[in-house]
């Protein structure tokens, strides 16, 4: 079994390699290591190996486990990037250090709500519906604007675009039209790309790579 420093250490010199061959720094790439499942004591050994960014999918999951972790190692910065239900949107603020799921005008006056009355501005990536998938969360490509603008205008830190592109599916084309959109819409971040798919999401201008399985191994049971 490999350990943790040994999958840290490949994924970063793949990141660095992609980042080289796309003419980019590879610090313009930040790794957020998906933890979701994931308890305490699998995620430590990732901390203790220098990795500081981290993503979980649900509010509640995270609040049982990384108030302890942050304890140890309160440099750890967490993201929020499964969908998020309105009436979490507190618990969200109070939690995470960025939130990938913005999709909806609901959320968007939640999220302002709760960002004012903790008094905490949360930088937001707004998840786009990027394969026109129906089971998938994500606003549509065509709402994308009018969204955006109610975010603005409700004074939220943007920080950029979201996708999961389909499953199955070359996902290069799907990466460039979130690339495309992003600089459409004057937004830096691109959080694109996970453990089958984060080289070619590096190409084609991700800044934030979701990595899990690659970093965590597969999970039993």
């Amino acid at each position: 079994m490999e350990s943790a420093a040994t999958r840290l250490a490949d994924i970063e010199s793949r990141i660095a390699q992609a980042c080289k061959i796309a003419g980019r720094k590879a610090e313009d790439v930040t790794l957020i290591a998906i933890s979701k499942t994931h308890d305490g004591d699998a995620i430590t050994p990732l901390l203790e190996a220098g990795q500081r960014v981290f993503g979980e999918n649900r509010v509640q999951e995270a609040q049982g486990k990384w108030p302890q972790l942050r304890e140890r190692f309160p440099d750890a910065e967490l993201h929020l990037v499964g969908q998020l239900q309105s009436n979490k949107a507190d618990d969200a603020v109070e939690l995470f250090d960025a939130i990938h799921s913005l999709d909806r005008p609901s959320l968007v006056k939640a999220l302002a709500r709760a960002m004012d009355k903790a008094g905490k501005r949360v930088p937001l990536f707004v998840q786009v519906n990027i394969g026109a998938e129906d089971q998938k969360g994500g606003c549509p490509i065509g709402e994308l604007p009018a969204l955006l603008e109610q975010a603005r205008e409700a004074e939220l830190p943007l920080a950029g675009l979201m996708c999961v592109p389909p499953l199955g599916i070359e996902p290069a084309p799907f990466f460039a039209l979130l690339d495309k959109l992003a600089a459409d819409n004057g937004l830096e971040g691109r959080s694109m790309g996970m453990s089958g798919d984060f080289e070619t999401a590096i190409m084609l201008g991700a800044t934030h790579v979701r990595v899990g399985t690659a970093l965590f191994g597969k999970r039993g049971g």
